[in-house]
């Protein structure tokens, strides 16, 4: 008797799941010649959507072209490797106030013991993040999902 193949792809909730516990994402959005740049970010996730407060070019690139991909991946052995990749549309938003207030929330529950003091960062760079304008960028899944976990194979 043949043996049932295995699948690694994780179904829907599963890389959802992934998504909203995983702590970095790694956002790709693209400059104005359409070359990529990909940088580690956090976020949070709600109504499975995911959404990034931020500041600087991140913010323009998403004003010049809502094309973007986002990523998570967990594991250094190859039998633990996996991942979830969307593609999406990304938005410079104003939230309204209960929406806003959801995504600080959420940012604050997950990251709040990760986050460094301002007051102990270099001067320069409390200066620089001072003249900065923040933004929330929402990001909309409306392409492929791509996941994979070879947890599912079962070599542990």
């Amino acid at each position: 008797m043949a043996e049932a193949r295995r699948s690694v792809r994780m179904n829907e909730d599963e890389a959802w799941q992934m998504l909203e516990q995983s702590v970095n994402g790694i956002l790709t959005t693209l400059r104005r010649d359409g070359r990529p740049v990909s940088l580690p970010i956090w976020y949070a996730v709600l109504d499975r959507r995911i959404y990034i407060n931020t500041r600087g070019k991140k913010v323009d690139r998403a004003r010049n072209d809502p094309r973007c991909s986002f990523l998570v991946e967990a594991g250094e052995r190859w039998g633990d490797l996996r991942a979830v990749h969307l593609e999406c549309t990304v938005a410079v938003i104003e939230p309204d106030p209960d929406l806003n207030q959801r995504i600080s929330a959420a940012l604050d529950a997950k990251y709040a013991a990760l986050r460094v003091n301002r007051s102990a960062m270099p001067a320069a760079t409390q200066q620089r993040y001072a003249q900065l304008q923040g933004a929330v960028l929402e990001l909309i899944p409306d392409g492929k999902m791509l996941t994979w976990d070879n947890r599912h194979l079962g070599l542990g």
